[in-house]
């Protein structure tokens, strides 16, 4: 029964009882509201919560109105089979109650709101809701500033739930929006940054500190304006296609970049002068800027031609610079905006589209072809950089990196003394555009890459002048040591580009050896320096010292401080895998290594850690042989971390890699080990485990290691094979091999399948989502591959119990219930599946069903969508090695690894063999066949720009 207005005041109870603090009062109120949600109309109860007018002071009940009305939405504003849903009715009226609720004075209702807006607007724009953005242009006409801030906050989440649809339609829809609002947000932008300009100026001046209720008006204006720059960024990115492919000028670049720069250079000397008397737009500028210098990155990324643009590139790329290598005082301590900084040089720095382009000639309508294009835009650009940044710009720009970037600073050597082992961590794997020094570092290594006959002597001059100016022997912490510092930084990076220029030997036995005479606890960051460059440096180490780099990163190894004894597990590793390693070499230092590993294992607290030195062990048993003297102790050490490691599945992944190993080393006398083995697997390859789906794989390859190393088949072995039944009904991967004889034999697992997808739960759930996607897929293939068999499934009469029994209603045949999900669930699978989906799909047409009709324009979108990107995705699988020729099957005297069965087993997939397109085409004639005039009037109904984009995927006159 729906919900009416004469509900309202037990919803709004119950509202207000879901937050009391009293469990008894909390949980009936929870529980009511969960039964309501599937009803009619609570939807509409909730937006009159949310929206009346004597109860704007009520802002927690609102706001929890909002909450359910949000999740509410999410779950049953698409049409499901496991619920009634919202009527058409409804939603038509909620549409209209969002549009006449613009000005929300409270944030977080008005972001959810907004929230709300997009995701409505995802399903139903615009083909339900084509008049969404002419009404909110046409309320931002005359409003107040709070209105207009709350339809930008809705503009703005609208375009990026719409920017993410994958299908050609969905992107032209964009396009389309983007040229009617383009126009309007950017003059808007223009307007707002003069007055947020004059009431800086303004503030500025008056010299003192004023309340932030004096100049809300203001706040609101530049909160807006923010808000603006997000929607310009989302309509430049996505509502064009990116020139970097289309090699077409895409103007809107050219008008906007150097504005939005010089509103950076507006805005920065208030970064400073507000600081303390003004905190709450300080906060502002900071965010504002950096936003900005984002904004820049992102069009340049996807429009890099026409960001090379004289007008563009060069006085971005010269205010960059000068900021990174001459910046004001106060901004040398605004670290996020130097990153962006730095982000946008390396950006251009590395960018392909600048480079020469070896690509085939493509013609455009002009006999120009794209590659000529292409290489003039080049050089173009190549000389735009020369101009900006020349040969002396170039080496300032080095020194300064290494010089001042690169160096220690004091809050780094306090965070490394309260805990090393947390700052090895945050300088060695934190993401290179999160903190300063690695992003200087990277965008170092790609000036140098660019520039190596030019910079390696300078870096090498670096390098001495600091050996030189702080001897071996200095133990104090001086501005000479912290540059020694930087500067093997320097060179230990760019290894490959050094080796012309700087000998590894003279080097390490001229200096690097000599660092480690020294145990003064302030040399420890010299230590792990010396540590990282002996790993970096790998593949300059001769025969003649290979010897003498072992034994200094053993010695690492033992070092006080856990910081350098990581940057040595790292390194050494490197070494052991390399292929110079020699264990005849090294073999009476093993037993010293094997005691370091066990021990560093122990006093490491981080996650991180022990995996790092556990893939050092897992390599060690992996390149020596001589493993077994050191048997024991490994047993006794995989037992304690095993059950150490209990809820960390990847930490037990990468030790079950390990076992793999050690098992695979012991041979034959294996069996030693398994009273720790043989627990370990049976966990693993435990279906109902709760981490089987992290542990599974690498179980069965340990199972298997243990199989093929067995002398012979003991009890505790035989009895785990009643397992494998139970995990092969859970993959579906040998359906590539047997799409016929498989089927039958796992029936009651494909009505399972079919039940998980017919059933709901997953919009709240991504997990669920995943699975659903997944048992999708699977039957997809099967009706592609064997269309009799699931039609058979399809129409089994257990299979209705099945699907009652679930409490999922069915109201038309099986078969078109799938093709909803397949066609809801197409852009959240892989792109051979969004083939099979399209496959699947495809031949759906041919079924006698009157109901097939209905479904038509939907199914030919997603089918020509899948065509029209299938060729990318294909080039893309080609180019990663993963396909192989057939000609590569026939290896002379080599018997083929797992892998590489594997990869056949893939490679003849016959999907790979069908063509989606040919299939569309014939089966669309088919359905024209069965259906006649029906079909034809399904046909004349289909939206225009579809029916084009159907005749151009398939190739129709």
């Amino acid at each position: 029964m729906a919900l009416s207005a004469s509900d309202l005041n037990a919803i709004y109870s119950l509202l207000t009882n879901s937050m009391s603090g009293d469990e008894s009062v909390r949980k009936p109120a929870e529980a009511a509201l969960s039964q309501f949600e599937s009803r009619q109309g609570f939807c509409s109860c909730l937006m009159e919560v949310i929206t009346a007018k004597d109860l704007a002071p009520q802002v927690a009940v609102r706001l929890m109105a909002s909450v359910y009305f949000k999740n509410t939405i999410n779950r049953y504003w698409r049409i499901r089979r496991d619920s009634v849903g919202i009527s058409n009715e409804e939603k038509l009226h909620l549409r209209q109650k969002l549009l006449s609720h613009l000005r929300e004075e409270n944030y977080q209702i008005a972001v959810i709101l907004a929230v709300l807006i997009s995701k409505i607007a995802r399903v139903d724009y615009p083909k339900e809701w084509p008049e969404l953005f002419s009404v909110l242009a046409q309320q931002l006409q005359s409003t107040d500033v709070l209105t207009s801030h709350r339809i930008f906050l809705i503009i703005f989440r609208t375009l990026k739930e719409l920017s993410i649809k994958r299908l050609p339609a969905d992107q032209r829809n964009f396009a389309e929006i983007s040229s009617h609002l383009f126009d309007y947000s950017w003059r808007l932008w223009q307007n707002d940054i003069q007055t947020i300009l004059h009431g800086f100026s303004m503030l500025a001046q008056s010299h003192k500190s004023n309340a932030l209720e004096q100049h809300q008006e203001l706040y609101l204006t530049c909160e807006r304006w923010l808000l603006c720059s997000k929607i310009i960024r989302q309509l430049v990115t996505s509502g064009f296609p990116s020139d970097a492919k289309c090699v077409q000028e895409v103007q809107p670049v050219k008008q906007v970049c150097p504005v939005l720069l010089n509103a950076i250079k507006s805005l920065l000397p208030y970064y400073s002068s507000f600081q303390k008397g003004h905190p709450k737009f300080w906060d502002f500028v900071e965010r504002a800027c950096i936003k900005l210098m984002k904004v820049l990155v992102a069009i340049h990324v996807r429009h890099p031609y026409s960001f090379g643009d004289k007008c563009v590139l060069a006085p971005v790329m010269d205010f960059c610079l000068i900021t990174i290598t001459d910046p004001e005082p106060v901004i040398l301590s605004y670290d996020q905006f130097l990153i962006q900084c730095m982000v946008m040089v390396k950006h251009i720095l590395e960018c392909k589209e600048y480079k020469p382009s070896v690509t085939g000639r493509v013609m455009d309508e002009t006999g120009i072809t794209v590659e000529q294009t292409k290489r003039a835009i080049s050089k173009n650009v190549g000389g735009i950089l020369a101009s900006v940044l020349p040969p002396e710009r170039v080496v300032h720009l080095c020194n300064v990196l290494i010089r001042r970037y690169f160096v220690l600073t004091a809050r780094d050597l306090e965070v490394w003394y309260r805990n090393p082992e947390s700052f090895h961590h945050e300088q060695d794997m934190v993401q290179w555009t999160e903190k300063l020094r690695p992003c200087a570092e990277a965008l170092y290594i790609v000036l140098l890459e660019n520039n190596v006959q030019l910079l390696g002597p300078i870096v090498v001059s670096i390098l001495q002048e600091a050996m030189n100016g702080c001897p071996t022997s200095v133990t104090e912490i001086t501005p000479g040591l912290l540059l020694k510092d930087a500067a093997y930084g320097a060179a230990g990076y760019v290894y490959y580009e050094l080796s012309n220029y700087l000998s590894f030997k003279d080097w390490f036995n001229g200096a690097l050896s000599f660092e480690l005479s020294n145990d003064h606890p302030n040399l420890r960051f010299i230590h792990r320096k010396v540590a990282m460059i002996l790993g970096q440096w790998v593949s300059e180490v001769k025969d003649d010292t290979n010897r003498q780099v072992y034994c200094a990163l053993i010695r690492l190894l033992q070092n006080k401080d856990l910081s350098v004894r990581l940057a040595a597990c790292r390194s050494l590793c490197s070494h052991i895998e390399d292929a110079k390693f020699s264990e005849q070499d090294s073999s009476d230092l093993l037993p010293t290594t094997w005691d370091s590993c066990f021990k560093l294992v122990e006093e490491v607290e981080e996650f991180d850690s022990k995996v790092q030195v556990l893939n050092l062990i897992s390599v060690l048993i992996e390149r020596v042989s001589e493993v077994i003297p050191f048997a024991n102790k490994l047993v006794q050490f995989f037992q304690k971390v095993w059950e150490e490691s209990s809820g960390e599945s990847l930490l037990q992944m990468q030790l079950l890699i390990a076992l793999q190993n050690f098992v695979v080393a012991l041979g034959y006398q294996s069996p030693s080990c398994y009273n720790m083995l043989l627990p370990i697997i049976q966990k693993g390859i435990d279906i109902n485990s709760p981490d089987e789906l992290n542990l599974l794989e690498d179980s069965m390859l340990l199972w298997e290691a243990t199989l093929s190393h067995a002398p012979e088949m003991v009890p505790q072995l035989l009895a785990y094979f009643p397992c494998l039944v139970e995990i092969m009904e859970r993959s579906f991967d040998h359906l590539q091999c047997f799409p016929i004889e498989v089927p039958p034999l796992i029936n009651s697992t494909l009505q399972k399948l079919v039940v998980i997808c017919l059933s709901g739960g997953d919009d709240r759930d991504p997990s669920k989502a995943a699975i659903k996607a997944s048992s999708a897929a699977i039957l997809a293939r099967i009706l592609v591959m064997n269309t009799n068999y699931l039609a058979q499934v399809a129409s089994d009469p257990s299979l209705s119990v099945l699907v009652q029994q679930a409490g999922v209603p069915i109201e038309e045949n099986i078969l078109l219930c799938l093709v909803d999900v397949w066609i809801d669930k197409v852009d959240n699978v892989s792109s051979t599946q969004r083939k099979i989906f399209g496959l699947a799909l495809s031949i759906i047409l041919t079924l006698r069903l009157p109901q097939v009709l209905d479904k038509l324009d939907q199914i030919l979108s997603v089918c020509t969508g899948v065509i029209s990107g299938v060729n990318d995705d294909l080039a893309e699988e080609e180019s990663s090695g993963d396909n192989m020729s057939s000609s590569s099957f026939h290896g002379e005297s080599t018997i083929p690894s797992k892998e590489f069965r594997c990869r056949q087993i893939k490679f003849s997939d016959p999907i790979n063999q069908l063509s989606l397109e040919n299939s569309v085409r014939d089966n669309l004639q088919t359905c024209a066949a069965l259906h006649g005039e029906f079909f034809s009037s399904a046909i004349g109904k289909m939206h225009p720009a579809l029916f084009a984009q159907v005749k151009q995927a398939l190739k129709m006159p």
